[in-house]
């Protein structure tokens, strides 16, 4: 028995150090393995970024795709059914194929572009109300506003709340309204569209119908968390506000080299 021990005391150190060598090799082997781990989370999270932006890119396409089909029948449907006021329609519907057309393919346009493409599809759909009805159309743009000529606007993001005033207000009752302001100061973007719900079911839209759900997958794609868009009623009025934060928005893109 005291040999053994003899043997063992003796070789402990020997054991030891074999121990702290195993130990120190598989921490290294831990270590080299994290720091696999690691490159290959880092690469697989660039992978994913590269796909959910080549995902988003195609529902933008698709959803582009749909809108613009179904807002040209809607801008016919209005002039068709009122011929006396076709001259001037058309000279509206000028400005509002051209935006189409040319600017809607691009991903952003300037505030003042979509501004004046909102308005006159708004003087479009007037052809189709009571002389009696009340349409307010309001701008509000502040003093130097260096942001209102710069491309931070997403094209058409404005049609859908104007287009579900006039689809859900009864156009023919003397009482009835749309409200429509345009706002702009201080890098913010703000729309507020306010209606009378008309008591008659809602005229369906001749595509089957994108609104307010296109537009909403389009500002959570574009936008994420630089809006803000609520709809509710109130007192038998629907109002729905959307606001643009494009000052966050640009500094975003100026972070990630993009414009």
């Amino acid at each position: 028995m005291k040999n053994w021990f003899d043997l063992l005391e003796t070789s402990y150190p020997a054991l030891l150090g074999i121990g702290l060598l195993i130990m120190s090799l598989f921490a290294l082997h831990l270590y080299r393995k994290s720091q696999s781990l690691i490159k290959e989370r880092e690469i697989l999270d660039q992978e994913l970024s590269r796909l959910t932006e080549k995902v988003n890119t195609k529902d933008l396409a698709i959803i582009d795709y749909q809108l613009n089909p179904h807002l040209f029948k809607n801008i016919l449907n209005s002039i068709q059914s009122h011929a006396y006021q076709t001259y001037f329609a058309l000279d509206k519907m000028s400005g509002v194929l051209d935006f189409i057309l040319y600017q809607s393919k691009n991903k952003f346009v300037t505030a003042r572009e979509e501004i004046q493409f909102a308005k006159d599809l708004i003087e479009i759909n007037k052809i189709k109300l009571s002389p009696l009805f009340e349409l307010k159309v309001k701008t509000k743009i502040g003093p130097n506003e260096p942001m209102f000529d710069q491309k931070l606007i997403a094209p058409l993001i404005t049609i859908d709340l104007i287009e579900n005033a006039f689809k859900h207000a009864d156009l023919q009752k003397g009482d009835s309204f749309i409200h429509v302001t345009f706002q702009f100061h201080d890098g913010f973007f703000i729309l507020t569209v306010s209606n009378s719900i008309s008591a008659k079911p809602p005229l369906e839209k001749l595509s089957g119908g994108l609104g307010i759900t296109s537009m909403e997958q389009r500002l959570e794609i574009l936008y994420k968390d630089c809006y803000k868009f609520d709809k509710f009623v109130e007192d038998e009025v629907y109002i729905s506000h959307l606001t643009l934060d494009l000052f966050s928005l640009k500094s975003k893109i100026l972070s990630k080299g993009k414009i």
